[in-house]
């Protein structure tokens, strides 16, 4: 018997595609009546978002039901207002191809088709499902506040039709316990491209029979509560019902950047030198860089802390470019003068790094983190408490949500702006890795406690798993009043 397919449309990012993978394998493991096809466009920002492991070039291919289609290639705009609308109008141009490839690939190998899941950028899509007359769903790759976020600001541009200023009060958004600075809301929020792209992104949401998100209800009770409540009683179009359906994480690394194994090698064998929950661990994702004065007062910082460090340092990209950061070839173009003999074994330092296979080791006890969604729940899964650094996208709103709603965090920063030229100074990086490493243990133990209950959510009769279910029931039934 032929299975139904899943279509998933995922950003083209390493770490879109990693969650879209890890949801596909948890759906097959609940249910035998799917098949999965991942559509992948290319990245517009030079990254094959299709590769992200080169010992492992098709990710997928290890499980018989996960399917990965490469599209062709199509051109960038070339116009560029902001990230946000750029990245819109370049996966608008995938349309066209994402419908053909249904028909013509997707089709012919299935009974029919159970739904179309696109990913919280990827909106446009929702097109393609309308005309070929199947449901529709949102894979929302965030956490549960920021899709409230999200939903607030596209009603908040409804009403009021102007961006935000840097002059602005606190915002009142019922997905975060505390009101929300306007210094924390992330810069699309102040500029007309990426509001009103995101403000259409949001829209287009509740068009949808579904959002599934990549938390846990236990995590974010007072953020997925609020979803439910969003707009019962009003006379707008109902938002679809919510689906908390994570943590979806690669607890085993497969599918992240190895660009050279022994590297890889030599940093796990310091670990393995290590005592347990020693070392800090200093990693800011695949796009996360400092610049060369940064990176000397991070040095001071970590010396000055006397805490042992593994620390991922990672070269700015050249200015005006949107490539992504790459190796630093001499280390003592930043580094103090006497650093690596003062630290001799007591730090590490590296470029890339595996950052699954570091948070899992014995020897890490806290995160230096940029709060990307995905490194708050690697760190949380293990138990690793994080210092908060964000850079970039929601970053700060997730750096604002573990330390001051959830105190889940130590907070370094939560208002750092890279661009505007914020600075964080070796005084107080000392400070938080000291109130991290060598404090009352108050955030550590919340901590560990969530790793917990995090790992109970996906057992069995789990709030996720339970979330799970309802899904599958829901896609089952689209594909049984089709057949009736």
């Amino acid at each position: 018997m032929k299975r139904a397919g899943l279509v998933f449309v995922p950003t083209p990012a390493v770490g879109h595609l990693v969650s879209t993978i890890e949801f596909s394998k948890r759906m097959l493991n609940l249910s035998d009546r799917f098949s999965v096809i991942i559509l992948v466009m290319k990245s517009p920002f030079g990254v094959a978002a299709d590769q992200p492991n080169t010992s492992q070039p098709v990710p997928a291919a290890s499980h018989t039901h996960i399917k990965l289609i490469h599209l062709p290639t199509v051109d960038p705009p070339t116009e560029f207002e902001s990230v946000e609308k750029f990245l819109g109008d370049y996966i608008d141009k995938y349309k066209n191809h994402v419908k053909d490839t249904i028909i013509n690939q997707v089709l012919p190998n299935t009974s029919q088709i159970a739904g179309v899941i696109v990913d919280m950028f990827c909106t446009t899509m929702i097109d393609v499902a309308h005309e070929l007359k199947v449901p529709s769903f949102v894979f929302f790759t965030s956490g549960a506040a920021f899709l409230g976020l999200l939903l607030y600001l596209q009603k908040r541009y409804d009403q009021v039709g102007k961006v935000f200023e840097e002059s602005d009060p606190d915002s009142i958004v019922p997905s975060y316990i505390n009101p929300v600075p306007t210094n924390v809301m992330p810069g699309f929020a102040f500029n007309n491209g990426g509001y009103i792209s995101f403000a259409n992104h949001a829209r287009r949401f509740k068009e949808t029979k579904g959002i599934i998100i990549n938390t846990l209800v236990e995590l974010e009770s007072h953020a997925v509560h609020s979803l439910f409540d969003g707009n019962e009683n009003e006379q707008s179009q109902a938002q679809p019902h919510v689906y908390a359906v994570g943590p979806l994480v690669d607890i085993k690394g497969k599918y992240e950047v190895q660009s050279n194994l022994t590297k890889v090698d030599k940093i796990m064998k310091w670990l393995d030198e290590q005592s347990p929950k020693s070392v800090v661990f200093l990693c800011f994702g695949s796009s996360g860089s400092f610049d060369e004065t940064q990176l000397k007062e991070m040095a001071i910082g970590l010396e000055q802390s006397g805490q042992r460090f593994l620390w991922s340092v990672r070269q700015n990209p050249p200015k005006g470019t949107m490539a992504t950061p790459g190796e630093h070839t001499n280390y003592d173009d930043f580094l103090p003068h006497g650093f690596s003999e003062r630290t001799k074994g007591m730090g590490m330092w590296c470029g890339w790094a595996p950052q699954v296979e570091v948070l899992s080791h014995r020897a890490i006890g806290g995160f230096v983190s940029h709060c990307g969604w995905n490194s708050i729940l690697e760190s949380l899964w293990f138990g690793v408490p994080i210092v908060t650094w964000p850079l970039y996208a929601e970053q700060q709103l997730n750096a604002f949500q573990m330390t001051r709603d959830l105190g889940l965090g130590v907070e370094l920063s939560v208002i750092y702006r890279k661009d505007g030229g914020d600075f964080v100074t070796a005084d107080e990086i000392e400070r938080a890795l000291r109130r991290l490493m060598e404090g009352d243990g108050e955030i550590r133990k919340r901590v560990q406690e969530m790793s917990g209950i995090c790992r109970k959510a996906v057992d069995d009769g789990g709030s996720s798993s339970a979330a799970f279910g309802s899904l599958i029931e829901v896609m089952l039934a689209s594909l049984k009043t089709k057949s009736g």
